[in-house]
């Protein structure tokens, strides 16, 4: 959409010049204004010749206000003249003083509009109105540029993933071309295995997006039964691998779109049940209310994590060391998922390893109302 052509006008500095060099005579006619009716009330009107005592000056003359008037005008002229010309040069440099920040604000929104968002402006100074916006400006080129480094490190991670399925199911078709012979079966069922990973993918990415636009309705949610309802989908996955899953908790109400939540919940406990201990493992989902917020935590048992494995477990594609070739290991999103879920409905997603082994996530979510027995 084109922007409509518009005259230009006279810049900011000009305008502030003519307006500084205004307030000036104005002051100073107004002055000038105040001496002249001070000097009228002692001035006749006309002028008068009176007998003075003085051998040397035996007559006085008082000048009336018409020879008052031609004496005071020229040098009224005069003091206006020399304000106007002092109001013009010093309002000029005075302006051009105080815009000089202006200048390179608006130098760096040239630069990030013509792409560049390394670049910072870094006004020193008074934390005065133009630092602010300076400051402000350079904070917001910081995240945008982490947030586009993020988005190309994910398109890139997510055109990888697409096209790994894609690679196979070619590979797969072309064995069966060269060779006729080839158990179809066997064909078939790698290639809907295939498929199914890449309906995974797709799908994931399709949340994330949403999640990530925000663009969804606000409603009551409470995030109890939020947990029951992913346990309950869950179960069978529970069962099989040999994971006790349990949930427990108090009413937990926060705002936000339901079917994320439940996303939300499931993702934690997926993860949960999926990387877990070959034998006896658990999985523990609770919930309950804080002043400000609603809380769900999901607790299981597993292997000792290192740290700083931990705090990488939340970006796309990070399935941790020793963990992409477990079964229902999943597409490397549902951690990334559930941390921009958390984040569009205006809360926090921390994962802390445990001493014992195992991982703790924790959400906090804006709470609703308060919670009610």
């Amino acid at each position: 959409m084109s922007r409509p052509a518009r005259r230009r006008g006279p810049s900011v500095r000009l305008q502030l010049t003519l307006s500084y060099a205004g307030l000036v005579l104005l002051a100073g006619a107004l002055l000038l204004a105040v001496v002249w009716l001070f000097l009228l009330r002692y001035v006749p009107d006309q002028a008068v010749t009176t007998p003075y005592d003085d051998p040397r000056a035996p007559y006085l003359f008082i000048p009336g206000r018409s020879d008052l008037w031609t004496a005071f005008w020229p040098k009224a002229a005069a003091v206006l003249g020399f304000l106007l010309v002092c109001g013009l040069g010093g309002g000029w440099l005075l302006a051009g003083r105080i815009l000089a920040p202006l200048g390179r604000i608006t130098e760096a929104t040239r630069r990030a509009a013509g792409g560049s968002l390394s670049h910072r402006i870094g006004l020193r100074g008074r934390d005065d109105e133009f630092r602010e916006l300076a400051d402000a400006f350079d904070g917001m080129l910081a995240r945008l540029e982490a947030h586009l480094a993020e988005q190309q490190r994910f398109a890139a991670n997510a055109s990888h993933e697409l096209r790994t399925p894609l690679t196979i199911t070619q590979t797969l078709l072309e064995l069966a071309r060269k060779d006729p012979t080839r158990d179809r079966t066997r064909l078939v069922e790698s290639l809907y295995a295939v498929n199914t990973r890449t309906i995974e993918l797709t799908e994931a990415l399709l949340v994330l997006s949403r999640a990530d636009r925000r663009s969804f309705p606000r409603e009551e949610v409470d995030l109890s039964l939020v947990a029951e309802e992913a346990a309950e989908t869950l179960l069978p996955l529970a069962e099989e691998r040999g994971v006790v899953l349990e949930t427990a908790g108090e009413l937990a109400v926060t705002q936000g779109e339901p079917a994320l939540l439940l996303q939300l919940a499931t993702n934690l406990a997926h993860n949960a049940i999926v990387h877990n201990l070959p034998e006896g493992g658990s999985v523990r989902i609770t919930t309950r209310h804080e002043p400000a917020a609603a809380v769900l935590s999901v607790v299981n048992t597993g292997p000792h994590l290192d740290p700083d494995l931990v705090d990488t477990l939340t970006e796309p594609f990070q399935r941790g060391r020793a963990r992409t070739q477990q079964a229902h290991a999943g597409v490397g999103l549902g951690l990334a998922i559930a941390r921009s879920i958390t984040e569009a409905h205006d809360g926090t997603l921390a994962l802390a390893a445990l001493p014992t082994g195992g991982l703790l996530a924790t959400v906090r979510l804006p709470t609703a109302r308060p919670a009610t027995g």
